[in-house]
Protein backbone atom coordinates (compact mmCIF):
# COMPACT_ATOMS: atom_id res chain seq x y z
CA UNK A 1 0.00 0.00 0.00
CA UNK A 2 1.16 3.43 -0.95
CA UNK A 3 2.15 6.16 2.02
CA UNK A 4 -1.17 7.83 1.20
CA UNK A 5 -3.21 4.52 0.92
CA UNK A 6 -4.33 4.11 4.77
CA UNK A 7 -5.66 7.61 4.45
CA UNK A 8 -7.20 7.58 0.95
CA UNK A 9 -9.06 4.80 2.60
CA UNK A 10 -10.04 6.40 5.56
CA UNK A 11 -11.34 9.75 3.56
CA UNK A 12 -14.04 7.22 1.66
CA UNK A 13 -15.28 6.00 4.60
CA UNK A 14 -15.64 9.75 5.86
CA UNK A 15 -17.30 10.77 2.99
CA UNK A 16 -19.22 7.68 3.26
CA UNK A 17 -20.53 8.50 6.40
CA UNK A 18 -21.04 12.57 5.64
CA UNK A 19 -22.96 12.01 1.82
CA UNK A 20 -25.87 12.84 1.80
CA UNK A 21 -28.74 10.12 1.63
CA UNK A 22 -31.76 9.90 -0.87
CA UNK A 23 -33.69 10.64 2.01
CA UNK A 24 -31.79 13.88 2.98
CA UNK A 25 -32.48 15.15 -0.19
CA UNK A 26 -35.81 14.01 0.32
CA UNK A 27 -35.76 15.71 3.38
CA UNK A 28 -34.90 19.00 1.64
CA UNK A 29 -36.90 19.24 -1.04
CA UNK A 30 -39.83 18.73 1.54
CA UNK A 31 -39.07 21.53 3.18
CA UNK A 32 -38.65 23.44 0.13
CA UNK A 33 -42.51 22.65 -0.28
CA UNK A 34 -43.57 23.79 3.12
CA UNK A 35 -41.84 26.99 2.96
CA UNK A 36 -43.38 27.80 -0.25
CA UNK A 37 -46.63 27.34 1.58
CA UNK A 38 -45.61 29.67 4.55
CA UNK A 39 -44.56 32.30 1.37
CA UNK A 40 -47.97 31.78 -0.12
CA UNK A 41 -49.90 32.60 2.75
CA UNK A 42 -48.13 35.98 3.29
CA UNK A 43 -49.74 38.92 1.83
CA UNK A 44 -47.15 41.16 1.32
CA UNK A 45 -45.34 38.05 -0.53
CA UNK A 46 -48.18 36.83 -3.11
CA UNK A 47 -46.15 36.12 -6.47
CA UNK A 48 -43.10 35.76 -4.75
CA UNK A 49 -41.08 32.56 -5.71
CA UNK A 50 -38.71 30.00 -2.93
CA UNK A 51 -35.55 29.32 -4.34
CA UNK A 52 -32.74 27.86 -2.88
CA UNK A 53 -29.06 28.11 -3.34
CA UNK A 54 -26.00 27.64 -1.30
CA UNK A 55 -24.52 24.05 -1.09
CA UNK A 56 -27.52 22.18 -1.53
CA UNK A 57 -27.93 23.76 -4.88
CA UNK A 58 -24.15 23.01 -5.75
CA UNK A 59 -24.29 19.92 -4.60
CA UNK A 60 -21.49 20.11 -1.98
CA UNK A 61 -23.76 19.88 1.34
CA UNK A 62 -23.25 16.74 3.71
CA UNK A 63 -25.92 14.92 5.19
CA UNK A 64 -25.91 17.46 8.31
CA UNK A 65 -25.54 20.87 6.08
CA UNK A 66 -28.28 23.27 6.46
CA UNK A 67 -30.60 25.05 3.53
CA UNK A 68 -30.55 28.20 2.02
CA UNK A 69 -33.37 30.26 0.98
CA UNK A 70 -33.74 33.31 -1.20
CA UNK A 71 -37.78 34.11 -1.80
CA UNK A 72 -37.61 35.85 -4.61
CA UNK A 73 -39.90 39.23 -4.69
CA UNK A 74 -40.75 39.69 -8.21
CA UNK A 75 -40.78 42.75 -10.21
CA UNK A 76 -42.46 42.03 -13.50
CA UNK A 77 -39.65 40.36 -15.23
CA UNK A 78 -37.22 42.43 -14.32
CA UNK A 79 -34.60 41.97 -11.28
CA UNK A 80 -35.00 43.52 -8.82
CA UNK A 81 -32.92 44.94 -5.36
CA UNK A 82 -35.45 45.53 -2.37
CA UNK A 83 -34.04 48.18 0.11
CA UNK A 84 -32.59 46.86 3.40
CA UNK A 85 -35.77 47.77 5.26
CA UNK A 86 -37.96 46.14 2.74
CA UNK A 87 -36.32 42.84 3.23
CA UNK A 88 -36.66 43.41 7.01
CA UNK A 89 -40.39 44.03 6.95
CA UNK A 90 -40.58 41.13 4.39
CA UNK A 91 -39.05 38.57 6.87
CA UNK A 92 -40.56 39.69 9.71
CA UNK A 93 -43.75 38.89 7.84
CA UNK A 94 -42.23 35.62 6.94
CA UNK A 95 -40.97 35.72 10.71
CA UNK A 96 -44.83 35.42 11.94
CA UNK A 97 -46.27 33.20 9.84
CA UNK A 98 -43.44 30.71 11.27
CA UNK A 99 -44.29 30.95 14.27
CA UNK A 100 -47.68 30.98 13.59
CA UNK A 101 -47.40 27.25 12.21
CA UNK A 102 -45.34 25.76 15.51
CA UNK A 103 -43.60 23.81 13.52
CA UNK A 104 -40.21 26.02 13.69
CA UNK A 105 -37.34 26.33 16.06
CA UNK A 106 -34.54 28.61 17.29
CA UNK A 107 -36.75 31.25 15.41
CA UNK A 108 -33.52 34.22 14.81
CA UNK A 109 -34.01 37.59 13.20
CA UNK A 110 -30.72 39.20 12.44
CA UNK A 111 -31.92 42.22 10.76
CA UNK A 112 -28.90 44.14 10.58
CA UNK A 113 -26.90 41.57 9.47
CA UNK A 114 -25.30 42.83 5.52
CA UNK A 115 -28.07 40.79 4.42
CA UNK A 116 -30.83 40.75 6.41
CA UNK A 117 -31.39 37.03 7.22
CA UNK A 118 -34.00 34.67 9.04
CA UNK A 119 -32.36 31.96 10.83
CA UNK A 120 -34.61 28.70 11.72
CA UNK A 121 -34.47 25.40 12.23
CA UNK A 122 -37.50 22.68 11.72
CA UNK A 123 -38.42 20.99 14.38
CA UNK A 124 -39.01 17.44 12.53
CA UNK A 125 -36.23 16.49 11.14
CA UNK A 126 -33.31 19.41 12.77
CA UNK A 127 -32.81 21.08 9.21
CA UNK A 128 -31.19 24.12 10.02
CA UNK A 129 -32.70 26.93 7.55
CA UNK A 130 -31.53 30.91 6.55
CA UNK A 131 -33.91 32.70 4.70
CA UNK A 132 -32.84 35.97 3.09
CA UNK A 133 -34.45 38.11 0.39
CA UNK A 134 -33.92 38.24 -3.75
CA UNK A 135 -30.86 36.91 -3.09
CA UNK A 136 -30.57 36.15 -6.92
CA UNK A 137 -26.53 36.40 -6.91
CA UNK A 138 -26.11 33.89 -4.50
CA UNK A 139 -28.36 31.41 -6.22
CA UNK A 140 -26.07 32.15 -9.58
CA UNK A 141 -22.65 31.94 -7.37
CA UNK A 142 -23.88 28.06 -6.52
CA UNK A 143 -25.22 27.39 -9.71
CA UNK A 144 -21.43 28.35 -11.15
CA UNK A 145 -20.08 26.02 -8.28
CA UNK A 146 -22.14 23.14 -9.19
CA UNK A 147 -20.89 23.37 -13.02
CA UNK A 148 -17.39 23.57 -11.49
CA UNK A 149 -17.41 20.18 -10.22
CA UNK A 150 -18.15 19.03 -14.16
CA UNK A 151 -14.69 19.76 -14.99
CA UNK A 152 -13.20 17.01 -11.97
CA UNK A 153 -15.37 15.26 -9.81
CA UNK A 154 -12.66 15.55 -7.01
CA UNK A 155 -13.73 18.82 -6.50
CA UNK A 156 -17.36 18.11 -4.66
CA UNK A 157 -14.66 15.04 -2.36
CA UNK A 158 -12.14 17.75 -1.13
CA UNK A 159 -15.19 20.43 -0.54
CA UNK A 160 -17.32 18.02 1.77
CA UNK A 161 -13.88 16.72 3.66
CA UNK A 162 -12.72 20.31 4.21
CA UNK A 163 -15.81 21.46 5.31
CA UNK A 164 -15.95 18.34 8.02
CA UNK A 165 -12.39 18.47 8.71
CA UNK A 166 -12.85 22.31 9.47
CA UNK A 167 -15.91 22.32 11.89
CA UNK A 168 -14.06 19.10 13.67
CA UNK A 169 -11.15 22.39 14.44
CA UNK A 170 -13.99 24.66 14.90
CA UNK A 171 -12.75 27.22 12.37
CA UNK A 172 -15.94 26.73 10.04
CA UNK A 173 -17.96 29.53 11.73
CA UNK A 174 -18.32 33.15 10.19
CA UNK A 175 -20.20 34.42 13.50
CA UNK A 176 -17.19 33.70 15.35
CA UNK A 177 -14.34 35.21 12.91
CA UNK A 178 -13.26 32.18 11.20
CA UNK A 179 -13.59 31.20 7.64
CA UNK A 180 -17.54 30.46 6.32
CA UNK A 181 -18.01 27.45 3.76
CA UNK A 182 -18.21 29.56 0.56
CA UNK A 183 -14.60 30.60 1.09
CA UNK A 184 -13.54 27.10 2.50
CA UNK A 185 -14.84 26.04 -1.50
CA UNK A 186 -12.80 29.09 -2.85
CA UNK A 187 -9.99 28.13 -1.02
CA UNK A 188 -10.17 24.62 -2.09
CA UNK A 189 -10.55 26.11 -6.08
CA UNK A 190 -7.48 28.15 -5.61
CA UNK A 191 -5.61 25.08 -4.29
CA UNK A 192 -7.01 23.08 -7.75
CA UNK A 193 -5.33 25.89 -9.77
CA UNK A 194 -1.93 26.70 -8.30
CA UNK A 195 -1.33 22.53 -8.00
CA UNK A 196 0.75 21.35 -10.77
CA UNK A 197 -0.46 20.13 -12.93
CA UNK A 198 -3.65 22.40 -12.25
CA UNK A 199 -6.65 21.07 -11.84
CA UNK A 200 -8.86 24.18 -12.49
CA UNK A 201 -8.41 26.81 -14.41
CA UNK A 202 -8.45 30.56 -13.20
CA UNK A 203 -12.34 31.50 -13.18
CA UNK A 204 -11.88 34.07 -15.11
CA UNK A 205 -11.43 31.55 -17.99
CA UNK A 206 -14.91 30.37 -16.75
CA UNK A 207 -16.73 34.11 -16.68
CA UNK A 208 -14.92 37.03 -17.49
CA UNK A 209 -15.60 39.96 -15.64
CA UNK A 210 -17.99 40.45 -12.91
CA UNK A 211 -20.21 38.31 -12.86
CA UNK A 212 -22.99 40.04 -10.19
CA UNK A 213 -22.67 43.21 -11.73
CA UNK A 214 -24.29 41.34 -15.01
CA UNK A 215 -27.35 40.63 -13.46
CA UNK A 216 -29.16 43.60 -14.55
CA UNK A 217 -31.89 43.52 -16.59
CA UNK A 218 -34.33 40.71 -17.76
CA UNK A 219 -33.84 38.10 -15.16
CA UNK A 220 -34.47 35.27 -17.71
CA UNK A 221 -31.80 37.06 -20.45
CA UNK A 222 -28.96 37.87 -17.43
CA UNK A 223 -29.49 34.41 -16.24
CA UNK A 224 -29.01 32.83 -20.08
CA UNK A 225 -26.40 34.77 -20.74
CA UNK A 226 -24.20 33.95 -17.94
CA UNK A 227 -25.27 30.17 -18.09
CA UNK A 228 -24.06 30.63 -21.55
CA UNK A 229 -21.07 31.86 -21.10
CA UNK A 230 -19.86 29.14 -18.80
CA UNK A 231 -21.36 25.96 -20.47
CA UNK A 232 -19.11 27.67 -23.51
CA UNK A 233 -15.94 27.97 -21.54
CA UNK A 234 -16.33 24.83 -19.36
CA UNK A 235 -17.12 22.58 -23.05
CA UNK A 236 -13.53 24.56 -24.30
CA UNK A 237 -11.73 23.50 -21.05
CA UNK A 238 -13.05 20.04 -20.84
CA UNK A 239 -12.36 19.23 -24.50
CA UNK A 240 -8.81 20.61 -24.41
CA UNK A 241 -6.47 17.50 -25.01
CA UNK A 242 -3.11 19.60 -24.42
CA UNK A 243 -4.51 20.45 -20.98
CA UNK A 244 -2.11 18.21 -18.57
CA UNK A 245 -4.32 16.08 -16.29
CA UNK A 246 -3.94 15.70 -12.68
CA UNK A 247 -4.15 12.46 -11.47
CA UNK A 248 -2.99 12.36 -7.60
CA UNK A 249 -5.10 10.67 -5.75
CA UNK A 250 -7.80 12.64 -3.33
CA UNK A 251 -5.64 12.19 0.17
CA UNK A 252 -2.63 13.79 -2.08
CA UNK A 253 -4.68 16.62 -2.37
CA UNK A 254 -5.69 16.88 0.20
CA UNK A 255 -2.70 16.58 2.27
CA UNK A 256 -1.17 19.08 -0.13
CA UNK A 257 -4.03 21.54 0.98
CA UNK A 258 -2.92 21.52 4.48
CA UNK A 259 0.86 21.96 3.19
CA UNK A 260 -0.29 25.12 1.13
CA UNK A 261 -2.25 27.02 3.81
CA UNK A 262 -0.01 26.31 6.55
CA UNK A 263 1.42 29.70 6.67
CA UNK A 264 -1.88 31.25 5.54
CA UNK A 265 -1.59 33.49 8.48
CA UNK A 266 2.33 34.79 7.21
CA UNK A 267 1.55 35.60 3.94
CA UNK A 268 -2.15 37.15 5.03
CA UNK A 269 -0.27 40.24 5.55
CA UNK A 270 0.75 40.97 2.12
CA UNK A 271 -0.73 38.74 -0.10
CA UNK A 272 -4.58 37.79 -1.14
CA UNK A 273 -5.94 34.83 -2.63
CA UNK A 274 -8.14 35.79 -5.93
CA UNK A 275 -9.70 32.21 -7.44
CA UNK A 276 -10.32 34.99 -10.27
CA UNK A 277 -6.84 34.89 -11.71
CA UNK A 278 -5.40 31.83 -10.04
CA UNK A 279 -2.79 33.73 -8.37
CA UNK A 280 -1.93 35.30 -5.18
CA UNK A 281 -1.51 38.68 -5.34
CA UNK A 282 -0.05 41.37 -3.82
CA UNK A 283 -2.09 43.50 -1.78
CA UNK A 284 -0.68 46.69 -2.28
CA UNK A 285 -0.24 46.32 -5.96
CA UNK A 286 -4.04 45.69 -6.29
CA UNK A 287 -5.78 49.15 -5.92
CA UNK A 288 -9.41 47.60 -5.33
CA UNK A 289 -8.29 45.44 -2.36
CA UNK A 290 -6.93 49.22 -0.64
CA UNK A 291 -6.92 49.89 2.35
CA UNK A 292 -5.95 46.90 4.08
CA UNK A 293 -8.48 46.13 6.53
CA UNK A 294 -8.90 42.41 6.68
CA UNK A 295 -6.78 39.99 8.33
CA UNK A 296 -7.38 37.36 5.08
CA UNK A 297 -8.65 38.26 1.93
CA UNK A 298 -10.31 35.96 -0.13
CA UNK A 299 -11.87 37.31 -3.15
CA UNK A 300 -14.90 36.34 -4.64
CA UNK A 301 -13.80 35.86 -7.95
CA UNK A 302 -17.69 36.23 -8.88
CA UNK A 303 -18.15 39.37 -7.40
CA UNK A 304 -14.85 41.45 -7.54
CA UNK A 305 -13.12 43.35 -5.21
CA UNK A 306 -15.85 41.71 -2.40
CA UNK A 307 -13.85 39.43 -0.02
CA UNK A 308 -15.29 36.74 1.11
CA UNK A 309 -12.97 36.19 4.54
CA UNK A 310 -14.27 39.48 5.83
CA UNK A 311 -15.18 38.20 9.06
CA UNK A 312 -11.74 36.45 9.55
CA UNK A 313 -10.52 38.09 13.71
CA UNK A 314 -6.85 38.26 13.91
CA UNK A 315 -6.95 35.73 16.79
CA UNK A 316 -9.10 33.14 14.45
CA UNK A 317 -6.61 33.27 11.76
CA UNK A 318 -4.14 31.78 14.08
CA UNK A 319 -6.30 29.36 14.97
CA UNK A 320 -6.91 28.44 11.50
CA UNK A 321 -3.56 28.24 10.59
CA UNK A 322 -2.68 26.42 13.43
CA UNK A 323 -5.28 23.73 12.24
CA UNK A 324 -3.35 23.42 8.99
CA UNK A 325 0.00 23.05 10.38
CA UNK A 326 -1.71 20.41 13.08
CA UNK A 327 -2.87 18.41 11.05
CA UNK A 328 -0.41 18.17 8.64
CA UNK A 329 2.21 16.80 10.73
CA UNK A 330 -0.53 14.04 11.61
CA UNK A 331 -1.13 12.84 8.52
CA UNK A 332 2.57 13.28 7.51
CA UNK A 333 3.95 11.48 10.38
CA UNK A 334 5.27 7.86 10.83
CA UNK A 335 3.18 6.26 13.50
CA UNK A 336 -0.01 7.56 12.07
CA UNK A 337 -3.08 4.90 12.11
CA UNK A 338 -6.97 4.99 11.44
CA UNK A 339 -7.20 6.06 15.46
CA UNK A 340 -5.40 9.13 15.37
CA UNK A 341 -5.89 10.20 11.89
CA UNK A 342 -9.87 9.97 11.72
CA UNK A 343 -10.46 12.04 15.16
CA UNK A 344 -7.81 15.38 13.35
CA UNK A 345 -10.29 14.80 10.14
CA UNK A 346 -13.95 13.89 11.23
CA UNK A 347 -16.58 14.96 14.47
CA UNK A 348 -17.43 12.56 16.84
CA UNK A 349 -20.92 12.32 15.56
CA UNK A 350 -19.27 11.16 11.91
CA UNK A 351 -15.85 9.23 13.37
CA UNK A 352 -18.03 6.74 15.80
CA UNK A 353 -19.32 5.49 12.49
CA UNK A 354 -16.04 5.38 10.37
CA UNK A 355 -14.57 3.53 13.02
CA UNK A 356 -17.46 1.13 13.20
CA UNK A 357 -16.86 0.41 9.59
CA UNK A 358 -15.67 -3.44 9.35
CA UNK A 359 -14.80 -3.12 5.33
CA UNK A 360 -12.92 -0.77 3.18
CA UNK A 361 -13.30 -0.15 -0.61
CA UNK A 362 -10.90 0.19 -2.89
CA UNK A 363 -10.80 2.34 -5.90
CA UNK A 364 -9.79 4.76 -8.24
CA UNK A 365 -9.78 8.30 -9.83
CA UNK A 366 -10.39 8.31 -13.24
CA UNK A 367 -10.81 12.08 -15.03
CA UNK A 368 -11.66 13.18 -11.33
CA UNK A 369 -14.07 10.74 -10.49
CA UNK A 370 -13.96 8.19 -8.29
CA UNK A 371 -14.38 4.68 -9.91
CA UNK A 372 -15.26 1.95 -6.70
CA UNK A 373 -14.65 -1.70 -7.65
CA UNK A 374 -17.73 -4.10 -6.33
CA UNK A 375 -17.71 -5.45 -3.64
CA UNK A 376 -20.48 -6.51 -0.94
CA UNK A 377 -20.03 -4.98 2.52
CA UNK A 378 -21.73 -3.88 5.46
CA UNK A 379 -22.10 -0.17 6.39
CA UNK A 380 -24.10 1.63 9.08
CA UNK A 381 -25.48 4.35 6.36
CA UNK A 382 -27.08 3.55 2.92
CA UNK A 383 -24.95 5.45 -0.09
CA UNK A 384 -26.80 8.20 -1.76
CA UNK A 385 -28.99 6.85 -4.34
CA UNK A 386 -30.53 10.54 -5.66
CA UNK A 387 -28.82 11.95 -8.62
CA UNK A 388 -28.89 15.72 -8.90
CA UNK A 389 -30.31 17.32 -11.83
CA UNK A 390 -26.42 18.11 -13.62
CA UNK A 391 -25.82 20.53 -16.46
CA UNK A 392 -27.03 19.51 -19.86
CA UNK A 393 -23.53 21.45 -21.55
CA UNK A 394 -22.30 18.08 -22.71
CA UNK A 395 -22.43 19.24 -26.37
CA UNK A 396 -19.39 20.98 -28.04
CA UNK A 397 -20.65 24.46 -29.03
CA UNK A 398 -21.94 24.56 -32.68
CA UNK A 399 -19.49 26.33 -34.24
CA UNK A 400 -16.12 24.56 -32.56
CA UNK A 401 -14.04 24.74 -29.55
CA UNK A 402 -13.25 28.52 -28.19
CA UNK A 403 -9.52 29.25 -27.98
CA UNK A 404 -10.03 31.04 -24.93
CA UNK A 405 -12.76 32.59 -22.26
CA UNK A 406 -15.65 34.06 -24.42
CA UNK A 407 -19.29 35.21 -23.57
CA UNK A 408 -21.86 33.05 -24.90
CA UNK A 409 -24.39 34.39 -27.21
CA UNK A 410 -27.59 32.58 -28.06
CA UNK A 411 -25.82 29.73 -30.33
CA UNK A 412 -22.56 28.77 -28.68
CA UNK A 413 -23.98 26.11 -26.21
CA UNK A 414 -26.28 23.48 -25.20
CA UNK A 415 -28.83 24.20 -22.43
CA UNK A 416 -27.81 23.96 -18.86
CA UNK A 417 -29.68 22.99 -15.63
CA UNK A 418 -31.86 25.81 -14.58
CA UNK A 419 -33.75 25.65 -11.06
CA UNK A 420 -37.24 25.62 -11.77
CA UNK A 421 -39.16 28.48 -9.99
CA UNK A 422 -42.50 27.68 -8.92
CA UNK A 423 -44.95 30.03 -7.19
Amino acid sequence: MSAYGSLDLTIRDILHVINPSQEDWAIRFQLIEELKSVVQSVESLRGATVEPYGSFVANLFTKWGDLDISIEVANGSYISSPGRKHKQSLLADVLRALRSRGRYRKLQFIANARIPILKFVNSYNSISCDISINNLSSQMKSKILFWINEIDGRFRDMVLLVKEWAKTHDINDSKAGSLNSYALSLLIIFHFQTCEPAILPPLKEIYPGNMVHDLTGVRDVAEKHIEETCAVNINRIKSDRSRRRNQISLSELFVSFLAKFSDISLRASEQGISPYSGQWEEIDSNMTWLPKTYSLFVEDPFEQPANTARTVSCRQLMRIAEAFQTTHRTLTSSSQDQRTIVPMLARPETWHLVMGMPIRYPGNYNNGHLIRNRLQVHRPMHAASHRQPRPQNTRRPSNGVAQRPVQANNSQSGQMWRQKSDG
